[in-house]
């Protein structure tokens, strides 16, 4: 969380006067008119609010109709949710490196595509950029699905277009931790029509047929799904933290090139396949050995509390990931897509080892996250700090 506020506390006071929390009413209607500003602000035909990032992933797949006997592919650093919810449709993820970024490598996924791949999830981990193009033309090129996982990179864009926007369907995450937030929630983007229906019912298959007038324009008709539908004083703090989307990130990216600039001299920084659309939320530096990325940790800790190596972000990283290390699925071995016989041929053999080069830029990498509200004095210090850090002043 970056910015919240009296204008949130407003927003939720004057849902609670109206006596009208549930998502579909005659009152303010804040789920409703989130979904429309949001599609005016990311460039999308549709948005769905949803309960998390993960319901939003689970959503976009399931409505895509891919379940027992597929495969989609994900990278090695991302946050478990995303290989979940591959799971949770019934299908098996498929895991590929990442490449020198920090984002899932085009190269390695693409050796890692079979008859059974159905879809390619790029994550924007930490608001970077994946490389868009590469994975448009994979997909092109094996006729597979997109679908991003822009949850750490809301506002991020890559050429011009913002992410989440760019495949077939994406995803954001509101979740505490994330650019804007509402404590928890999350929202699917698509422009897909058909998309937008199927992940419409399944998000909602309780709700979306029976309170107001939601399917009057569906070809599609109803099916049993899930209950992902958010409230309105969530709704509500969504509309108030949107409108402060772009002076943050406008902040976060002023700060994290600052800061570049006035280091590129001393130190190394991972590459960006869009610098200008990277969302600004850490400056990630970059050392020849982990030894020095520890020493250089170590040594700004005191200073910067959120200094970290990424290899030590536990459930961020694949071998971390132990309910699918492990391949436990599901608690009911029927519903365990690891012991489905649909899936029984093509079950891969996770080992810890199994992607040495994403280990390899994770231990030699350390993030200082960026703040958009630094005054200039305390800026001063952490540059001191940082410069104070260096390795090769040992």
């Amino acid at each position: 969380m970056y910015r919240i506020g009296q204008e949130e506390i407003n927003a939720v006071a004057e849902v609670i006067q109206s006596k009208m929390l549930f998502k579909v009413n005659n009152g303010l209607r804040c789920a409703e008119n989130f979904e429309k500003e949001g599609c005016a602000r990311f460039g999308t035909k549709h948005m769905i609010l949803m309960t998390s990032g993960n319901a939003a992933l689970i959503s976009a797949m399931t409505a895509l109709g891919i379940g027992p006997g597929d495969e989609v592919i994900v990278p090695a650093y991302t946050y478990i949710a995303t290989a979940m919810a591959v799971v949770a449709t019934g299908a098996i993820p498929v895991i590929a490196e990442v490449d020198e970024t920090l984002t899932i490598d085009a190269a390695d996924a693409e050796k890692k595509i079979t008859p059974r791949t159905k879809a390619i999830i790029p994550v924007h981990i930490m608001g970077f950029i994946c490389d868009m193009d590469a994975i448009c033309a994979l997909a092109q090129k094996y006729g597979l699905y997109v679908i991003e996982d822009a949850c750490q990179a809301i506002g991020g864009t890559y050429h011009g277009k913002n992410v989440g926007t760019i495949g077939i369907a994406g995803a954001h995450s509101y979740q505490q931790a994330k650019i804007i937030t509402c404590g928890e929630g999350g929202a699917l983007l698509t422009s897909d029509d058909d998309l937008y229906q199927k992940a419409m019912i399944y998000h909602d298959s309780n709700g979306i047929a029976f309170f107001g007038n939601q399917m009057d324009s569906f070809t599609m008709e109803p099916f049993c799904g899930n209950e992902f539908r958010i409230d309105e004083v969530k709704a509500a703090i969504m509309r108030e933290q949107l409108k402060k989307l772009d002076p943050i990130l406008q902040d976060l990216r002023r700060n994290k090139k600052e800061f570049m600039d006035e280091l590129k001299d001393e130190y190394t920084f991972i590459p960006s396949h869009d610098p200008e659309g990277d969302c600004g939320v850490a400056i990630p530096f970059f050392f020849d050995t982990e030894e020095d990325a520890r020493y250089f940790a170590d040594a700004v800790k005191p200073t910067i509390m959120g200094a970290h190596l990424p290899i030590d972000t536990d459930r961020h990283i694949y071998c971390n990931w132990t309910p699918i290390m492990e391949k436990r699925g599901a608690m009911h071995p029927a519903m365990d897509p690891f012991k489905m016989d649909a899936n029984k041929d093509h079950i891969p053999d996770y080992r810890k080892d199994m992607c040495p080069k994403t280990l390899a830029l994770l231990s030699r990498t350390v993030y200082f996250k960026v703040n958009p509200d630094w005054t200039e004095d305390r800026k001063a210090v952490l540059l001191d700090a940082i410069r104070k850090a260096n390795p090769k002043n040992r």
